[in-house]
């Protein structure tokens, strides 16, 4: 069996995700099954200083000889790196892109890809002038739980999928003490949607849209509803209804809901007291699939169809086992089952990328990305939210 190939990534921030995701790439890829690559955390860089990266390092068990940079600047020019993951909140993702783009740089960017469509285009060109991977990184859509799910409707034992209710929320009721907090802060591109709704369009599209024939697939009608968050302007709680256009042989026009709030989650509580009932319903005529909480990190199915079936399916996150000091959340709350995060699935997409000369996501492409954004940009458009032009702006100056 020829040895793994080794993938050398570069991490530009140093928070929670960042933090998840640099302790996941040293997971031993065996424990998913995973032969053909292996990955090194070889720099990181944080915007403040450099030993801060330092720190970052130490705390994701990186090589002895991994770099540590005190600019995003100096990180895209280090020639031992071949793909940076980008982890600063969305309000800076297209800058930063764009710096490593135009270092020649390949990119998995954390989702929400860029603020708007109009950035996420540029970020798209921009790749393919240089011939470079660009991801957006929606972990969700790596998961083999995604992967079941999307054979199943693929199979036909659902009939066609005709409607897809998803809701992810987050336990936000308390309110927020400081307007400048990164969910409210619109300097940041506050609000839910970009952070939270996002999640439930991607379990839309992954069971509407991506399955269908490339050169079939329509841009779905949107209207929606927004409730603005009253200190800032931000949008607090938004429902979008999605109508998908479909040929009678791919069983006609299918519907879809994606809500998505602040303060309404009660998932965490409900689980805990065993209570939990699903979030995601894919529905067509002969059955559905249910899926359990949380919606951008589920380990529980059940698929339920009229035949009498009832098939209900854990999938645990595999890792290092029990006391090896993983985390959960977003690397600071203690795993109790000691396993991973699950964000080495998509850093295993981008690294087979590499490999195979691919420049985008297998399970979600930049033309997808692109028509998320859109949808985004019509939802926040209609409910007259609006971001500081710094934010939104197309225009990129280089770091120094």
């Amino acid at each position: 069996m020829p040895e793994p190939k080794t993938i050398r990534w570069g991490i530009l921030a140093t928070g929670g995700i960042a933090k998840a995701f640099g302790r996941d790439l040293s997971i031993d890829p065996s424990t998913r099954s995973v032969s053909d690559i292996r990955h090194e955390l070889v720099a990181a860089a944080s915007s403040t200083s450099k030993s801060k990266a330092e720190d970052f390092l130490r705390h994701c068990d990186a090589p002895t000889h991994a770099k540590a940079y005190g600019s995003y600047a100096d990180l895209v020019q280090d020639p031992d790196v071949e793909v940076i993951y980008i982890a600063t909140p969305h309000s800076h993702h297209y800058q930063n892109a764009m710096l490593c783009l135009s270092a020649g740089k390949n990119v998995l960017c954390e989702k929400a890809f860029t603020v708007n469509a109009k950035q996420a285009r540029k970020l798209a060109e921009k790749a393919r002038e240089k011939n470079l991977l660009l991801m957006e990184g929606l972990w969700t859509r790596y998961f083999p739980l995604s992967l079941s799910i999307r054979e199943v409707i693929e199979s036909g034992r659902l009939g066609p999928v005709e409607r897809v209710l998803a809701e992810h929320s987050l336990p936000y009721a308390g309110g927020f003490e400081s307007d400048n907090h990164i969910m409210v802060n619109p300097a940041l591109a506050g609000g839910i949607l970009l952070d939270g709704g996002i999640y439930s369009l991607t379990w839309v599209f992954q069971a509407l849209y991506s399955p269908q024939p490339s050169s079939s697939r329509q841009r779905p009608i949107v209207k929606s509803a927004v409730a603005k968050y009253n200190r800032t302007g931000v949008d607090a709680m938004t429902t979008i209804l999605l109508e998908f256009p479909r040929s009678e042989e791919q069983g006609g026009v299918a519907h879809a809901v994606a809500s998505t709030s602040l303060g309404l989650s009660n998932d965490a509580v409900a689980q805990k007291a065993g209570a939990g009932v699903p979030n995601i319903r894919i529905q067509g005529q002969y059955g559905e699939i249910q899926v359990f909480p949380p919606a951008y990190r589920p380990t529980r199915t059940r698929l339920v169809l009229k035949d009498g079936t009832i098939d209900d399916k854990e999938w645990p996150q595999p890792g290092p086992g029990e006391g090896s000091g993983w985390y959960n959340g977003y690397g600071s709350t203690p795993n109790p089952e000691g396993q991973g995060h699950g964000l080495f699935w998509e850093a295993d997409d981008a690294g087979r990328a590499l490999l195979e000369g691919r420049k985008e996501g297998s399970q979600l492409g930049l033309e997808e990305s692109v028509l998320i954004m859109e949808i985004m940009d019509q939802v926040r458009a209609e409910a007259g939210i609006t971001y500081p032009d710094e934010v939104e702006t197309a225009d990129f100056a280089i770091e120094t």
